[in-house]
C-alpha cells in the first residue's frame, strides 16, 4: 500500500493519509473471510453499553460488576446454543490460537506417561507451531500427511494412536482449501484408543451445523474475528467430562479454568455474533454455497487448465481455493 504525503514544506517532518483516505471501502473487493472478517453493526450495538456506562468488572462483588456479569452469561448461552453444548462448558479465551494451546497444554499435564501427540501436516500454524516447539522440547510428535483431495487416511490415524498418546488434534475444516475431515468419526476412533481428541473448529463454527451434545470431541477451539466479530476474543470448549488443567493461572475467572479479567464487551460481541451466525445458517449452506458454485463452475468453463483444490464435495460452503496449470 502506497501512502500519500501530506505537506511537504523543507524541513518539515512527512505526515502520511490515513489509511481510509488511501483506501476507500468502495475501491476494495475482499474476498478472504477465513483471514477476517468485518464486524457485524449489529455486534457492534451489542457491545456499546460495556464500552461506556457498564464497565464494572465482573469478578467484583458489588451489584455494579454483577450486572456486567450476566452480559457474560447471556454471550456463554449464545455460543454454546450454536456449537450445541451446555454453558458451562465454555470458556472464553483472546483468541483460537490461546484455545488450541491450552487444549494441548492441559492434555499433556492429565497424565504424565502419555506424552506423545499426532496432528495433521495442514494444520493452522497455532497447533503446528506449538507441535513443533513440543518436538524440540522431548515429545514426540506425528504427523499425518493429506491424500490429493486433502483429506487423510483413517485407518493411518487409527494406528498411529499409541497406549502413550496424550492427544490427537484435528482441524475441522481447512482454512485455505476449505476441506472438512470427518471429525466425528475421527473423534470416535480417539475415544475408543482412550486417547483425548482436540479441533480447531476455527472456519467451521458458524458456516456449518454443529451438535457436540452428540460428539465424542474432548476440546474445541472457536475464534470471534471469523464471526464477524473484534479480533481478540475466542472460545474453548471442555467437554463437562473431560478433566482440564488452565494454561493461565491468577485468579478465578472463568470457573476457574482460565485466569485474568474477561474481556467483557468483545465477549458480549461474540456472544451476538454466534446467535447472528446461528439465524444465518441455512443462508450459509444454501445462497452462499450456490454463489461459491457459479463462480466456480464459470472459472472452470472458461480458463484453461483451472481445477478446485483439495475434496470438492466434503469442504466449506463459502470457501474456493483454484489452482491455474502454468501459473
Amino acid at each position: 500500500m502506497t501512502q500519500s504525503s501530506v505537506g511537504t514544506v523543507p524541513g518539515q517532518r512527512l505526515r502520511f493519509a490515513p489509511f481510509d483516505q488511501a483506501m476507500k471501502a468502495h475501491d476494495l473487493i475482499y474476498l478472504d473471510n477465513n483471514a477476517t472478517t468485518k464486524v457485524d453493526p449489529a455486534v457492534v450495538e451489542e457491545m456499546m453499553p460495556y464500552l461506556t456506562e457498564l464497565y464494572g468488572n465482573p469478578s467484583s462483588g458489588y451489584r455494579f460488576g454483577q450486572q456486567v456479569g450476566k452480559g457474560l452469561d447471556q454471550a456463554r448461552e449464545r455460543v454454546a446454543a450454536l456449537i450445541g453444548c451446555e454453558p458451562g462448558e465454555i470458556i472464553f479465551t483472546s483468541c483460537g490460537t490461546e484455545s488450541t494451546n491450552a487444549a494441548i497444554n492441559s492434555a499433556l499435564q492429565m497424565d504424565r506417561d502419555r506424552q506423545h501427540i499426532v496432528t495433521t501436516r495442514v494444520e493452522h500454524s497455532a497447533t503446528l507451531k506449538h507441535c513443533e516447539t513440543l518436538a524440540k522440547r522431548g515429545h514426540e510428535i506425528t504427523w499425518l500427511g493429506v491424500d490429493d483431495r486433502g483429506q487423510i487416511d483413517l485407518a493411518e490415524l487409527e494406528k498411529s494412536i499409541r497406549p502413550d498418546t496424550a492427544l490427537v488434534t484435528v482441524m475441522w475444516a481447512n482454512n485455505e482449501t476449505g476441506v472438512l475431515f470427518p471429525i466425528h468419526e475421527i473423534a470416535g476412533i480417539v475415544r475408543a484408543k482412550k486417547a483425548l481428541f482436540h479441533t480447531d473448529a476455527v472456519q467451521a463454527v458458524g458456516k456449518i451445523p454443529l451438535n457436540l451434545a452428540e460428539s465424542k470431541i474432548n476440546f474445541l477451539s472457536l475464534s470471534g474475528h471469523k464471526l464477524h466479530c473484534p479480533k481478540g476474543v475466542g472460545v474453548l470448549y471442555v467437554n463437562r467430562r473431560t478433566k482440564f488443567a488452565p494454561y493461565l493461572i491468577g485468579g478465578g475467572q472463568e470457573h476457574g479454568k482460565r485466569a485474568g479479567t474477561e474481556n467483557v464487551a468483545s465477549i458480549v460481541g461474540l456472544g451476538k455474533a454466534c446467535e447472528v451466525a446461528g439465524a444465518n445458517l441455512e443462508h450459509e449452506n444454501t445462497v452462499v454455497r450456490a454463489w461459491r458454485d457459479t463462480f466456480e463452475n464459470g472459472a472452470l468453463g472458461t480458463i484453461e487448465g483451472a481445477q478446485v483444490n483439495g475434496d470438492a464435495e466434503h469442504r466449506l460452503p463459502n470457501t474456493s481455493n483454484l489452482a491455474f496449470d502454468g501459473i
